[in-house]
């Protein structure tokens, strides 16, 4: 091969690597955030066999949770973008992701404090909310036990971060499974008492959730201890020096991913209690279509944590050509499997609902038609969603994060609920123009994060943080 064909070649082969490296960091990620929806999903349903009322005590207290649960999973997320910065800048530097573990976990300690106090008193917060009285007492029973489970989790997403920074995030997949497999097992033996256990009720589903978070954090911390390549690092040594210039640059990166996230959340909620201000049907039809959607969502989820490194690393190395191609290779891979994925919808959407819900019976048949209408525009829904997913997190890469959020204030709030409400109660659109509103915000938020990329050259360079 002639030297010109050789440089020819050159380009070609570095964008096979960054989708073999993209790749193999996102997949494990995927199936990890699968394996956590998992565990959501045996609560559910282990509730469900102790009777509707528990059910709902446990959707009421899960709701309450995970509000505060979704803001301090934005604080810790800022970890990953930090550390892939310094291994960029500086390879082998053990210092600063030491440094950025150790602050992480402290904020973690801290975020926990207010969150504590307030699940503590969860019942005295659904009354005040306007809750019944009998289910807000036992979804404050749930709290209690389930409260203990926030410090393990953000722990856990710490030191995800750090392996995932260092591209071996296969060991959280495993974690994660095993978690999976011991929830199931914990919510059996304290939920209906088994093994000579006194049966807990809704109460046993909280220490069971617990019990697996400390699980999942206990098996992640004895991985970066026993792991050669994570042990020099010596993550847990000197765990009381603090670093406040890094503590601050934690928060000044994660404020904005928690605020992102948190107009995220909330806006399906709203959709959600929109929906049931129209009637049962175009409830439960929701809840359906969004679920559909949810379990494709996990696939633009781990390119959007995978993004992040593979950004942050080449961006720590002044590398913008490799910014570019990760960040390219990361969105086409996003979007391409989402607009797949929105096509299976409209073809197949019987296929898909029947998963949930009896097809044959009678009973079910305004649910099933109403399903099938959200479905035709949760095909395009899910395109808008990928794209911005993946966007956030090549931006996140950059350390850009403060606008991000802003744009999903203004997409989310400023554009997509008005026009949901603006359709459904004042033009008659019901349940689809919730739809609509839902897509056209995800719309906005996919093309300002999109051109906030093509104008990434504007972005000032990370900062370095620390001593």
């Amino acid at each position: 091969m002639s030297a010109i064909e050789a440089d020819a070649r050159a380009p070609e082969n570095l964008w096979r690597r960054e989708i073999r490296a993209m790749l193999a960091l996102a997949w494990p990620m995927v199936l990890t955030n699968l394996g956590q929806t998992a565990m959501t999903a045996t609560d559910v349903m282990m509730m469900g066999r102790l009777g509707p009322d528990t059910l709902a005590s446990g959707a009421l207290g899960a709701n309450l949770y995970f509000m505060p649960l979704i803001f301090g999973l934005g604080l810790m997320l800022a970890t990953s973008p930090m550390m892939a910065t310094e291994l960029g800048r500086r390879r082998h530097s053990v210092r600063d992701l030491r440094r950025t573990v150790r602050q992480g976990l402290w904020l973690a300690i801290l975020i926990c404090l207010p969150i504590w106090i307030l699940l503590w008193h969860g019942e005295a917060v659904l009354l005040a909310m306007g809750q019944e009285p009998a289910l807000a007492h036992q979804a404050g029973i749930y709290l209690r036990w389930l409260e203990w489970a926030v410090l393990p989790f953000f722990g856990y997403i710490v030191l995800r971060s750090f392996i995932s920074a260092l591209e071996r995030p296969g060991w959280a997949l495993i974690i994660v499974f095993v978690a999976v497999a011991c929830n199931a097992f914990f919510n059996w033996l304290f939920m209906f008492g088994n093994l000579g256990i006194q049966s807990m009720g809704i109460a046993g589903s909280g220490l069971a959730t617990t019990l697996s978070s400390t699980l999942m954090f206990a098996g992640m911390a004895a991985v970066v201890m026993l792991e050669k390549k994570f042990r020099r690092y010596r993550l847990f040594g000197r765990f009381w020096r603090a670093d406040w210039p890094r503590f601050k640059g934690l928060l000044r990166l994660g404020l904005p991913i928690a605020g992102l996230l948190a107009f995220e959340v909330t806006i399906f909620n709203a959709a959600a209690f929109l929906m049931g201000l129209i009637d049962a049907a175009s409830l439960a039809a929701h809840a359906i279509a969004i679920q559909i959607a949810s379990i494709t969502f996990m696939v633009p989820l781990g390119l959007n944590q995978a993004v992040t490194v593979r950004v942050g690393l080449a961006h720590g190395a002044g590398n913008p050509e490799g910014v570019s191609r990760a960040g390219w290779t990361a969105y086409v891979v996003g979007v391409s499997f989402m607009a797949l994925m929105g096509l299976v919808m409209i073809l197949w959407p019987h296929l898909l609902i029947g998963a949930f819900i009896d097809l044959g019976n009678p009973a079910n048949a305004e649910v099933v038609a109403l399903a099938v209408s959200f479905l035709a525009f949760a095909a395009l829904f899910q395109v808008f969603d990928g794209a911005q997913a993946v966007a956030s997190g090549m931006l996140r890469g950059l350390h850009d994060t403060k606008v991000p959020m802003i744009y999903a204030a203004i997409g989310y709030w400023g554009i997509g609920l008005p026009l949901g409400v603006l359709l459904a109660f004042r033009f008659g659109f019901n349940g689809v123009g919730i739809w609509i509103g839902l897509s056209s915000g995800l719309a906005v938020v996919a093309a300002l994060l999109l051109g906030r990329w093509l104008r990434r050259d504007r972005i000032a360079p990370p900062l370095a943080f620390g001593r």
